[in-house]
């Protein structure tokens, strides 16, 4: 099964929610994505006229494509009911938050896109986050050798 991480998204940001949506893709662009020919790292979501578009997503090109190829990192429209738009452009309005995908895959032949609404962290979350991270490993290998 192929998914697409955006691992960034959980280091720079505190996701507070998510949501699955579908996205609005071209034929070239499944058959790449099948291929794991994507890159989220940069892209984040807006909402305009109440429709919810990725930006920055950069889908390569399908090397049998030809003609009818499809451009890199072009808007696209994801999908989800009007009430969740509502719901998630009231939060964003209020609080400052933002919306930014956290992996792509596939639902039985559709491409799925999990949004997160997120905070921004600051440096010092980020440092306290590594630190953690490093006494869990620390911790991982003591156990493993106490067990040999």
């Amino acid at each position: 099964m192929i998914e697409i991480l955006n691992r960034q998204a959980r280091f720079n940001y505190e996701i507070l929610e998510t949501l699955e949506a579908g996205i609005v893709l071209t034929g070239t662009e499944i058959k790449s994505l099948k291929n794991g020919n994507a890159n989220i790292k940069d892209s984040y979501a807006v909402i305009k006229n109440d429709e919810i578009f990725l930006l920055n997503m950069h889908i390569s090109q399908y090397t049998e494509g030809n003609i009818f190829n499809h451009e890199e990192t072009r808007t696209r429209k994801l999908l989800l009911h009007k009430k969740e738009i509502l719901k998630l452009k009231n939060k964003i309005d209020l609080n400052g938050f933002t919306i930014v995908p956290l992996k792509i895959y596939f639902v039985k032949r559709h491409a799925k896109v999990l949004i997160g609404l997120a905070r921004g962290k600051k440096n010092y979350d980020k440092r306290e986050d590594i630190k953690k991270r490093d006494v869990e490993r620390e911790v991982r290998k003591e156990f493993k050798e106490n067990l040999r």
